[in-house]
């Protein structure tokens, strides 16, 4: 016996108000990034696995155990984007965009990773971010967060997140400090996690975040990253933090925020929430100096942030409900009989045309057509039969009082905008 047809796991699918939500998330991160000078783009939602695997590191989690890899029927190696950074930067590199600074890019779309499904994190999701190529300068850094905390104060979800923030330093900083945290951790090998060992050769910085309680045990007596600091770094994180004060932005600073990758730099940060149970983040990013040119292309700096767009929809339907706009006003047209079957046609066309939404339907009953149209949410049903044709009227039944009333056909599109107005 054949099985019932099921998502895959770790899919969902987007109808009605889930619909709705993402676009709202979607539509309102469009628009803030656009006020800050950030333009659109949409990379290939896949890659040529180099792409990725070089940026992300052989070793990391991701490509180890989370890609979609698999060969083409060319032979090619490609890989379903588990992130969109990588992505950007390749097409910024493969344009000739490199005169053209600073790139300001900001992207909508579906990423892939083979994860154990979780609330909130599936195996295709969807994120919205932002990266900027060839920003130098700690106010890039504050600008960068304050378009994502605005994004979430548009969301209405700005006082249910906390802004936590590091700073990795810059590379001098960055080599004394692994060096440290080698030669602290190496003294402990034994009491590491598996994990934790690979990573003491290839990420130590990665032993920081790790959730096994020994690794976290083990890791309050490390050292600090700031002990390490050059001037240099001490007053780039010192601007960040001035700048994000003068935007009345409110943060925490949080030394074990890193990431394990050698080409971040300078600040880190993740907008995290308790209201999904157990503390989240739902929007993070950093300062990656050194990508451009590990992907082969010049010195050229960037910073940029993602966010997952289910978890922000899940926290909007939770805390937020009053960020989602009503649904579009609808009206159903009806004709009676088949003599106005015709004409109804043309009078919903000329209904959409005039940017109303509108929904058509010939029923054999009336009074179904009716009930059909309260459940989908119209408020109005606009009745064609022979004598309103003739007269050159329509009747506009209300469906939330039960009035129907007698209107011009002739300037309907107006009539109706006023009551939707109203």
């Amino acid at each position: 016996m054949s099985q019932p047809l099921q998502p895959v796991r770790g899919t969902h699918d987007l109808i009605g108000e889930s619909m709705r939500r993402h676009r709202v998330v979607m539509d309102t991160a469009r628009e803030i990034a656009e006020r800050y000078g950030f333009a659109e783009m949409a990379p290939p939602m896949f890659e040529f696995s180099e792409v990725f695997h070089r940026t992300l590191g052989e070793t990391s989690d991701v490509v180890s155990k989370e890609t979609y890899t698999f060969t083409d029927r060319g032979g090619d190696s490609i890989t379903l984007r588990p992130e969109f950074t990588a992505s950007v930067v390749r097409a910024f590199l493969t344009a000739g965009l490199t005169q053209q600074l600073p790139f300001k890019a900001f992207y909508a779309g579906p990423a892939f990773r083979y994860e154990r499904p979780q609330k909130g994190r599936l195996r295709q999701f969807h994120q919205i971010g932002v990266e900027v190529l060839g920003a130098d300068a700690p106010w890039y850094d504050v600008e960068v967060i304050v378009c994502g905390f605005r994004i979430l104060e548009a969301l209405g979800l700005g006082e249910h997140v906390t802004l936590e923030m590091n700073s990795l330093g810059d590379a001098e900083s960055r080599a004394a400090y692994r060096a440290a945290l080698v030669e602290y951790f190496a003294a402990h090998r034994a009491h590491l996690s598996e994990d934790s060992q690979r990573r003491l050769e290839s990420n130590p910085l990665r032993i920081l975040d790790s959730k096994d309680p020994q690794d976290r045990a083990l890791a309050e007596d490390a050292p600090e990253l700031f002990e390490y600091f050059t001037p240099a770094s001490h007053d780039w994180i010192a601007q960040v933090q001035e700048g994000l004060v003068g935007f009345g932005v409110p943060y925490t600073l949080n030394p074990r925020i890193v990431r394990g990758l050698d080409y971040y730099t300078h600040t880190v940060f993740e907008f995290t929430t308790q209201a999904l149970g157990a503390q989240g983040t739902v929007l993070a990013g950093g300062r990656y100096n050194g990508l451009v040119q590990m992907m082969g292309g010049p010195d050229i700096p960037g910073i940029g942030f993602a966010a997952g767009v289910e978890r922000l929809a899940m926290l909007l339907e939770q805390i937020a409900p009053q960020k989602m706009p009503p649904a579009p006003p609808r009206v159903v047209v009806c004709p009676l009989g088949s003599d106005t079957l015709l004409d109804a046609h043309i009078l919903a066309d000329g209904l959409r045309r005039a940017a109303l939404n509108v929904e058509f339907m010939a029923p054999r009953k009336l009074g179904k057509a009716f009930e059909k149209a309260e459940k989908m949410g119209a408020r109005y049903v606009i009745l064609l039969g022979e004598d309103e044709k003739a007269e050159g009227s329509v009747a506009v039944k209300n469906l939330q009082t039960g009035e129907q009333v007698s209107m011009p056909r002739e300037g309907l599109e107006d009539s109706l905008k006023k009551i939707f107005a109203q």
